[in-house]
């Protein structure tokens, strides 16, 4: 009953569904992947407040140069809590702007923490609203403190679409903490990924509110790859419903039942074959009285 399937169209129709089937799993598999590397980041950022901080020179690469920041670190790395100690550098101090929190428009500070051996690891110190002149008004953030300091923060990986660097207020002013557009300004060799400041010794000001940290959103991926694998066998569902109704006899758009199909339609009289009736039953008719 089925041998029609190892006829050409229909081995092809069979090759076309592995390959579309295939594609589906494959595109499944990247979304499920998807789903643990953004699990793990959910995890570096929950468990950060439990967690001991490492040195941030045993995860991220030193910088070799000036104007050249250090490689830049994986995904895999962003979120993890690192601790660093150096003097901060309030004369190349950065401010980011147009930043929201709580929906609020303002700065995030951030100040470069010179280590011992020269290199700088840049450190957001928190955000603070702008000045009364508005969103880009000049923003009032304490001072840095003088001497060595301790920072525990979180690495932030830096940001994509680099925005131009400008002097303003007295700061370095971009809108984006692009590492590699910002390197090129400083004097000094740069980490390839800055601080979120979460604990300094000696403590920060309580002016600068902390910059808060966004989940992300796993469970999408996760729902997505349980989809495309579904796609996948629906492919071949629809495969063999097909050749079940090629092997049955169904035509694609003959949705008649079997009974109804052989049901005989009984043929319309034609108006001459009524006239040649009465005739007939008439001459009947003549020759029983005769």
């Amino acid at each position: 009953m089925y041998r029609f399937l190892l006829s050409p169209r229909w081995l092809a129709a069979f090759a076309l569904t592995v390959v579309a089937a295939v594609v589906m799993v494959m595109l499944g598999n990247w979304q499920l992947r998807r789903y643990h590397e953004r699990a793990d980041i959910n995890d570096r950022i929950d468990s950060a407040n439990s967690v001991q901080a490492v040195p941030i020179s045993s995860i991220l690469a030193a910088p070799a140069a000036a104007g050249a920041p250090g490689a830049a670190p994986g995904k895999s790395l962003a979120w993890t809590k690192v601790s660093v100690t150096g003097r901060f550098d309030p004369n190349h101090e950065i401010q980011a702007r147009g930043r929201t929190v709580d929906g609020e428009v303002g700065f995030e500070i951030v100040t470069p923490l010179i280590l011992e051996d020269g290199t700088a690891v840049l450190v957001d110190r928190g955000w603070v609203p702008a000045g009364e002149g508005g969103a880009l008004a000049a923003p009032k953030a304490p001072a840095a403190p003088s001497g060595q300091v301790t920072v525990v923060g979180q690495v932030h990986l830096s940001e994509s679409r680099p925005a131009a660097v400008e002097r303003r207020d007295g700061r370095l002013d971009t809108r984006r903490l692009n590492i590699p557009r910002l390197a090129g300004e400083l004097p000094f060799p740069v980490y390839g990924a800055y601080v979120l400041l979460r604990e300094q010794t000696p403590a920060a000001d309580p002016a600068f509110v902390p910059i808060p940290i966004s989940h992300e959103d796993a469970w999408q991926n996760g729902g997505y790859a349980v989809q495309w694998w579904l796609f996948a066998v629906m492919a071949f569902v629809l495969f063999g419903w097909q050749a079940r109704r090629e092997a049955h006899g169904f035509d694609a758009g003959d949705e008649q039942k079997p009974a109804e199909r052989a049901t005989p339609v009984p043929k319309a009289e034609k108006p001459l074959d009524r006239v040649a009736a009465a005739d007939q039953r008439r001459a009947e008719k003549t020759g029983e009285r005769a």
